[in-house]
């Protein structure tokens, strides 16, 4: 028998799956025959690389004996447990930073660890003092004044720490 949702929540699907098929000495390729998925399908989620889909909970809850929606409201739960999860400091701060500042870029799509000098030049060179302090505080003070005491440097010579 599965344990109650609510006191495994937010954990993922894969995990709890790959625990009831070696609680039952089932073997996930015969297992994925039976309910007609592939095995990589299931392999990928008991590995936590993908998530359960609607079709696919409903198969899992008829062959584990459980409600159709259990493996769903399952990953439904990861999911939120996931995002509230997600480190603030993974980004700098957009409501802050005008969207015209990076006008050339989509600045939700913008990879912040990546381009991290361009940006550094950017809003040094085109932002005002509260998008600068932003920058400072995600990047640390340290480093943006290294970018910048750096400026005719090739960013390739420069030393970037990791953050």
């Amino acid at each position: 028998m599965l344990p109650d949702i609510l006191k495994i929540k937010g954990i993922h699907p894969g995990i709890i799956l790959r625990r009831e098929l070696k609680r039952n000495h089932r073997k996930a390729n015969e297992f994925s025959s039976k309910i007609g998925e592939h095995s990589q399908t299931l392999n990928a989620i008991m590995k936590e690389k993908r998530r359960i889909t609607p079709a696919l909970s409903i198969k899992l809850g008829e062959e584990l004996e459980v409600s159709p929606e259990y493996f769903l409201v399952l990953q439904a739960l990861y999911d939120i447990q996931k995002t509230q999860n997600l480190n603030d400091d993974d980004k700098p701060n957009i409501n802050i930073l005008r969207k015209s500042l990076f006008w050339d870029t989509d600045i939700s799509k913008i990879n912040w660890v990546k381009m991290k000098n361009a940006v550094i030049r950017r809003v040094f060179e085109r932002g005002n003092d509260e998008e600068r302090r932003e920058i400072e505080r995600f990047y640390g003070k340290a480093y943006v004044q290294c970018v910048l005491s750096q400026e005719t440097t090739s960013p390739m010579t420069l030393n970037t720490p990791n953050i």
